[in-house]
């Protein structure tokens, strides 16, 4: 590790870290907002559940690096933008909550749902005030797994030139230079755990009727 050239290249290793959180985070927010609808429909239509998951879990099969490629034609966007990553991280994100919803809210007990209809609340107050709150533990899981991916699939933006903490892989391997590659990696992990660690507290305090675990 040669901490000289990590100093000197400090104020761009920051910036590749913004564009990294940036690029990670907001297809988690559009995704949970697009995915949950989706999710609701997919669970209040049991005859189009297995359609709508099935559809979802297929767009996750679709290659990250193809899928970077195919998007700028049909979003009129150049090679080079960054939109491109964020769309297309929105569909994987997506494709994973889907499924994460319908479960969560699977996971609500019917009781539940029938006591809050019969103290009458409207499906969609239902859905606001019972079903998604009990729900937010399954729904963080699955957060924390597309945290994780997102953070991991940024990465492959570097090979079309798009900055972000991938650069220093790519800046590595062509100079043979191990230095960027490994503080890439280690900047990586970091991001992914202070992420996940992120979910995890706001699981906690969305949920504070959940009992606590007490050591001794």
């Amino acid at each position: 590790m040669n901490v000289e050239w990590l100093g000197r290249q400090s104020d761009r290793i920051v910036e590749l870290v913004g564009w990294h959180i940036l690029l990670s985070l907001v297809p988690i927010v559009v995704g949970v907002i697009v995915a949950l609808p989706i999710g609701w429909l997919a669970h209040r239509n049991r005859r189009i559940n297995p359609y709508v998951v099935g559809t979802a879990g297929l767009l996750y099969t679709i290659p990250s690096l193809a899928l970077f490629v195919l998007l700028p034609p049909i979003l009129g966007t150049k090679i080079l933008d960054p939109m491109n990553i964020i769309v297309a991280l929105t569909i994987y994100t997506v494709a994973m909550l889907v499924r994460v919803v319908a479960d969560a809210l699977d996971s609500v007990p019917q009781e539940t749902v029938l006591a809050a209809t019969a103290m009458g609340y409207r499906p969609y107050q239902t859905l606001l005030k019972v079903q998604l709150p009990v729900g937010v533990p399954v729904i963080c899981a699955g957060l924390r797994v597309a945290v994780v991916s997102n953070v991991s699939l940024v990465s492959l933006a570097a090979l079309l030139g798009i900055p972000q903490i991938g650069s220093l892989f790519t800046q590595g391997f062509q100079l043979r230079f191990y230095t960027p590659i490994i503080a890439g990696i280690a900047l990586s992990l970091l991001l992914a755990l202070v992420l996940d660690l992120l979910i995890v507290l706001a699981n906690r305090l969305l949920t504070p009727w959940t009992p606590k675990v007490v050591t001794s």
